[in-house]
């Protein structure tokens, strides 16, 4: 490997693993998938830490309809997923499109119609969802693009045509979709957590076919409809997609679905935030009614509850945005806006800042920085340490439910009504 590519790559690591225990790296850096390349928010770049309506605004590009997918960032194009209503109607059709956006004009390359959905039939979805909330993925001159019950496809990035498309996993949803796909090899992932159906599915990501389904064995009693997306991680060697849903997470095999093992924590459900792995640890959020947190230790095989929960975290944790690790540190912001600092290893509280607003969005660590931004489009960032230090508040008065995407040293944020890059101009 060209010496000076390899060096890119070790610093890369270096920045946004900091502390033991991580996931599978993208080695291509890219802001390709649902937070960022390790999946769990870490990013190399040197961001932003003031901007405005009218300050460190390259563009801001109108997006028709609406959609909470996150954008992400390949090859200078951005690509996310929109619903556009096709009509006036109380229950209108809607038209479920893909999107490509040049990263450095914000000039929209491509909008093309993936599918499209009988408002007649659409089941009613939460105030804080939309129709188009999974995020794409990126790999390889293709984007998937994933709507839950209502199909999962795959574009040529040049120019959004089609390779495939299925619509053969329906499911029935509560509140909508939410959970986006991963890519191991060969492999399209994501999870289907219905009310008539809960289980992960495998495709193919050359022809869209089924690879590889398993059951998650849902308890009676749990209510069984959750929003997950899965962290692939490695553990002595061997790969595990962690997989929470209603009321268990799973650990399973990318490659064959074979389950690894379990841990089951009661009747959580609605579950949303993405895992994260560091300190050797797994922190999954468990869902309402009530969200804990648990830490795992993601080693053995079968039914790990009783052997392998480290601690359990019940106070000031989400139920929509994700967690951030940074050294032997976990940051969580409550969706009420109580952020909390703990320790990674015993989860005891280290301390914590009521910041005010509603969050969903999940925040991103960044050059020695984490940023958190809530729904009404206000980020505040502040320095990670023993104490709680804010370094700035920036508003673009504007709705946001989306997740940060991250090109090089600019900011990507996706509003109610458009999409924004964010630089030090």
């Amino acid at each position: 490997m060209n010496r000076v590519i390899l060096l890119s790559l070790i610093s890369f690591a270096f920045c946004v693993s900091p502390s033991a225990g991580q996931s599978i790296l993208n080695v291509s850096g890219e802001w390709s998938e649902f937070r960022g390349p390790t999946g769990q928010g870490h990013a190399a770049g040197k961001l932003p830490t003031e901007w405005a309506p009218e300050k460190n605004i390259t563009w801001r590009t109108e997006i028709p309809g609406t959609g909470w997918s996150s954008p992400v960032i390949v090859a200078d194009r951005v690509y996310l997923t929109t619903a556009v209503p096709t009509s006036e109607d109380e229950k209108p059709d809607q038209s479920l499109r893909a999107l490509c956006v040049d990263a450095h004009s914000g000039e929209i390359i491509w909008n093309v119609e993936v599918f499209h959905e009988d408002g007649d039939k659409a089941p009613r979805i939460h105030p804080k969802n939309s129709h188009a909330s999974p995020t794409p993925i990126v790999e390889a001159g293709k984007v998937y693009v994933h709507f839950g019950h209502l199909g999962t496809a795959c574009l040529n990035t040049k120019d959004g045509s089609i390779v495939w498309a299925v619509q053969e996993l329906a499911y029935k949803p509560t509140h909508g979709n939410g959970g986006s796909p991963v890519i191991v090899d060969d492999k399209l992932i994501f999870s289907i957590d219905g009310v008539d159906r809960q289980e992960v599915v495998a495709l193919d990501k050359s022809t869209g076919k089924i690879a590889w389904e398993t059951e998650r064995g849902t308890k009676e009693g749990v209510k069984p409809f959750s929003f997950c997306t899965s962290l692939v991680i490695e553990v002595d060697g061997q790969r595990q997609l962690i997989s929470p849903g209603s009321g268990v997470v799973m650990a399973l095999d990318p490659t064959t679905g074979d389950e690894i093992w379990r841990v089951d924590y009661g009747k959580g459900y609605s579950v949303v935030p993405r895992p994260v792995y560091a300190n050797g640890l797994l922190y999954i959020c468990t869902g309402y009614d009530r969200s804990t947190m648990i830490a795992i230790r993601p080693e053995g095989t079968g039914d790990l509850t009783e052997s392998n929960v480290e601690f359990t975290v019940e106070k000031g944790v989400p139920y929509n945005p994700s967690l951030v690790a940074v050294d032997d540190a976990v940051y969580m912001v409550s969706d009420n806006g109580v952020l909390s600092c703990l320790d990674g290893e015993t989860g005891d509280l280290r301390w914590k800042e009521r910041i005010g607003g509603n969050f969903s969005a999940s925040p991103i660590y960044a050059n020695g920085l984490v940023y958190l931004l809530d729904e009404a489009g206000l980020t505040t960032v502040f320095k990670p340490g023993e104490q709680f230090e804010e370094v700035a508040e920036n508003d673009l008065e504007e709705r946001s439910l989306a997740s940060f995407g991250i090109d090089g040293n600019a900011i990507l944020l996706r509003t109610e009504k458009a999409l924004y890059r964010i630089e030090t101009n």
